[in-house]
């Protein structure tokens, strides 16, 4: 015997627990892109870091290396990545960044790429918020900085 009180139960409660089930799914993957994006910055600081070891002060290869950007495609691996969010420093034999590395440049020792101030936005429908992952850097011993026997190269 049904009673008429039960009428559309199921359909609340599907509605609840798919909406936990939505919830949780979105959740584990936005979990998932957020440890993406840890990683990618942490290889953009890698990649730039090891280009400004070899190439010449300031070119312009070493922050595209570090955006992932080989033919313009600026953010393709990061959202939101710019060449405002990477930093790239020449530091002396103490770890002190050189004010000028052109005019000190038998003083530099290390080239230290870092992106400092990355804002993740979160995709959840409903809850587009951002937060600020924290920073990334790496050091690396200079290398040639471009320069060989034959004499200074562009990469």
């Amino acid at each position: 015997m049904k009673h008429r009180y039960n009428s559309g139960v199921a359909s609340v409660e599907f509605a609840i627990v798919g909406m936990l089930a939505l919830v949780l799914l979105l959740g584990a993957l936005e979990v998932g892109r957020a440890i993406f994006v840890f990683n990618a910055l942490e290889e953009s600081t890698r990649r730039a870091a090891r280009v400004g070891a070899v190439c010449p002060i300031n070119d312009p290869a070493i922050v595209s290396t570090g955006l992932f950007s080989s033919d313009g495609d600026v953010g393709a691996v990061v959202t939101g990545l710019d060449a405002a969010n990477i930093a790239i420093e020449y530091l002396n034999r103490t770890g002190t960044v050189i004010g000028d590395p052109t005019g000190d440049y038998g003083q530099i020792r290390f080239v230290r790429a870092r992106i400092d101030s990355f804002d993740h936005r979160l995709l959840i429908p409903m809850y587009f918020t951002t937060f600020r992952m924290p920073a990334f850097e790496t050091t690396l011993p200079r290398e040639s900085l471009g320069v060989s026997r034959e004499g200074t190269r562009a990469c």
